[in-house]
């Protein structure tokens, strides 16, 4: 019986050695890397796709918060972390918590500068559209 009952195109020469047919075996996989290609082609069709990297979205983070005082508008001041390290950690940490539906900006928002919070000076209903813009500006 061939791989994933036949799924590979595998079958027995008539001097009982495993003969590859089929797309797999034009490629030149044989049946355990074609099954390690089609788990990494799953994979990485799950896998959200970002059109930013972490460090643009911090730049645009930087200059959407525009303040020389909380940069990155980072409230808390550590002593080991950078203000923008901070920015980073929370751009991971969101990522690794988003469910890839909807818009991940906007998700980022939603924690890092939420609507009328006890910090929002009114201007938090901005943070997406300012982020935005940035990240298109420095795309350009």
């Amino acid at each position: 019986m061939g791989c994933l009952m036949g799924f590979c195109g595998s079958n027995f020469n008539s001097d009982g050695k495993n003969k590859l047919q089929g797309l797999w075996g034009v490629l030149g996989l044989s049946c355990a890397k074609s099954l390690y290609a089609i788990t990494l082609l799953l994979f990485l069709l799950n896998t959200p796709c970002f059109a930013f990297t972490d460090n643009q979205l911090a730049n645009a983070i930087y200059k959407a918060e525009n303040s020389k005082s909380h940069p990155y508008g980072i409230l808390t001041h550590y002593k080991t972390t950078t203000p923008r390290q901070a920015c980073l950690n929370t751009i991971a940490h969101a990522k690794r918590d988003w469910n890839g539906k909807g818009d991940f900006i906007v998700f980022l928002g939603n924690r890092y500068a939420p609507i009328n919070s006890d910090t929002d000076n009114g201007t938090n209903k901005f943070w997406v559209s300012n982020v935005k813009y940035f990240l298109n500006k420095e795309a350009k």
